[in-house]
């Protein structure tokens, strides 16, 4: 497979609503594994395809210590929520920043797996924190926009002087 480039904030592809998946092909599993070397090698959690340019309802979640847990939710749809926690969350898109997130503490999904079949997946605490973090991908949401106007601008521009200095 291959490493893909991972879209950096503020880059305005990152709010690209996706679209959904309306078959699970050949395409869309080398898709998969694509993104699962890219998150791995990155290294991190959890990758939404949004995050690659690639504007299709598909996200990868591995918590595990051992990378051998690798849930993949294609048109993933929260049918259920419950309770508030917050998390200290990052992002690959937005290296280096971390910042406490208010979400629902136990969510239900329905997604298809890699092979096209229907599945509920019950999740809590990380998993939960990361399939909404992931999800808000697909609509064009990064979690920095749920921080005050003034730290997301802050942000901004401290990524921005970062992606200069690359360049």
């Amino acid at each position: 497979m291959a490493i893909l480039k991972i879209l950096q904030y503020p880059d305005e592809r990152l709010h690209t609503v996706a679209t959904k998946v309306s078959e699970v092909t050949d395409e869309i599993r080398t898709l998969v594994q694509s993104m699962a070397e890219t998150m791995y090698a990155a290294p991190g959690i959890g990758l939404a395809a949004t995050q690659v340019d690639v504007h299709q309802c598909v996200i990868i979640i591995d918590i595990s210590d051992t990378h051998d847990l690798l849930h993949v939710l294609i048109n993933p749809e929260i049918t259920a929520a419950s309770g508030k926690s917050d998390y200290e969350e990052g992002c690959l898109s937005v290296p280096g920043i971390f910042e406490k997130i208010r979400r629902a503490e136990r969510v239900t999904v329905k997604a298809l797996n890699i092979k096209g079949k229907h599945f509920i997946l019950e999740a809590d605490g990380l998993l939960a924190v990361c399939i909404q973090h992931e999800m808000d991908h697909l609509i064009g949401k990064i979690f920095v926009e749920y921080l005050s106007q003034l730290k997301q601008t802050r942000l901004r521009k401290k990524l921005t002087k970062q992606q200069r200095r690359v360049m």
